[in-house]
């Protein structure tokens, strides 16, 4: 079992404080991914998890045990940084063994469990070689081996895949979630990526500002956006958002003006929302389609790329400089052309001032 609570974190660097108020609970073989823009205090709380920082309030429970003031060795966990740290003139098999060197394990067992590691990330034919003989990818799997043979109670992973190039960082993600699945061990990761988030993660914790700003699983966070901030941060192409006016609230129903000539109905949950009320509408790049009646929503093209199944098109609609519509890849659409897009109302988010999301009523 390898549990992780975190209770009422903070942590200040002499006046600048960088985290306020964190409590997260992740469960037992979890994927948790932090997630966030750079500065929003992931890494510095993955280093807190990890011993590497100390809290300024706070306390760090790990398999129920309170390990705040543990030093790393004490916390069973092993981390595997964004540099791969390795010795360039260790073979891999003791690059792997250096852990153990250190602990004194005696040689059978540090042999077994050397050619364990090797043997989940394919390292099996080069144990022998130098660091400067492996592509990046074989270098990532070899740190990964070294935290694999202390038999961690969690796994810690800062920006792993950032030093490699985009094929090879799609390789990994694939292998990390084998990894995962095979090892059965809780593991933590930390990225700016929200692709790698939503690929790899059972649970993503959202961070901005150095506060969490929502908890959950890849496909909630997609759907279920709790503020602006989620929504844009999740999914990619992000999201569009347009400015709304002439709002007007009846029951649960909330219409909304996008263009002079286009308006929306959404079914949310409008208890602290009023008629004349400011909100934004949310519509995801992949949720809109084309329509050939000219009643739809003007869209100016300014940029189209394709991409092979689909073209995403951007460019502007009135009154919002920025829109973003992906399209299948047939449609035969160039810059400077204007095409007509229909917005399914089961399909927008919509938002108050405060950037904070106004639910759809469920049936």
């Amino acid at each position: 079992m390898a549990t992780v609570k975190l209770e009422n974190i903070y942590k200040s660097f002499g006046e600048t404080e960088v985290l306020f108020d964190i409590n997260l609970d992740i469960n037992d073989k979890e994927f948790v991914v932090f997630v966030g823009p750079s500065g929003c205090g992931k890494t510095t709380l993955l280093r807190i998890i990890s011993g590497l920082e100390e809290v300024t309030s706070g306390k760090v429970i790990i398999d129920d045990q309170d390990v705040s003031n543990a030093p790393p060795v004490e916390r069973g966990i092993s981390m595997v940084f964004q540099s791969y740290a390795l010795y360039p003139h260790l073979s891999v098999f003791e690059n792997i063994a250096f852990p153990l060197r250190v602990a004194k394990v005696n040689e059978k067992e540090l042999e077994e469990r050397v050619f364990k590691a090797a043997d989940i990330l394919q390292l099996n034919d080069r144990l022998d070689f130098k660091p400067g003989q492996l592509s990046g990818g074989q270098r990532q799997r070899v740190a990964i081996g070294r935290s694999i043979v202390r038999n961690p109670k969690v796994f810690l992973f800062d920006e792993p895949l950032s030093n490699l190039d985009a094929a090879l960082r799609g390789d990994m993600r694939v292998e990390l979630a084998k990894l995962h699945q095979n090892l059965q061990t809780t593991m933590i990761y930390v990225t700016h990526d929200q692709i790698e988030a939503m690929t790899m993660a059972d649970k993503i914790v959202v961070l901005r500002d150095g506060v969490i700003e929502q908890v959950g699983s890849p496909m909630e966070l997609y759907h279920h956006p709790k503020t602006k901030f989620v929504a844009g941060f999740i999914g990619h192409p992000k999201m569009n958002f347009l400015k709304a006016s002439n709002i007007l609230v009846k029951g649960a129903q909330l219409t909304a003006n996008i263009t002079d000539s286009n308006s929306v109905n959404l079914s949310v949950e409008v208890a602290n929302t009023k008629t004349g009320d400011k909100i934004e509408v949310g519509i995801r790049p992949e949720d809109v389609e084309l329509t050939s009646d000219n009643k739809g929503l003007p869209m100016n093209i300014e940029v189209v790329e394709h991409i092979g199944a689909t073209v995403i098109l951007y460019g502007s609609v009135e009154g919002n400089s920025d829109f973003c519509a992906v399209l299948p890849s047939d449609t035969n659409v160039n810059p400077g052309d204007t095409v007509h897009l229909a917005l399914d109302p089961s399909k927008c988010h919509a938002f108050n001032i405060q950037g904070q999301a106004l639910y759809r009523q469920v049936d």
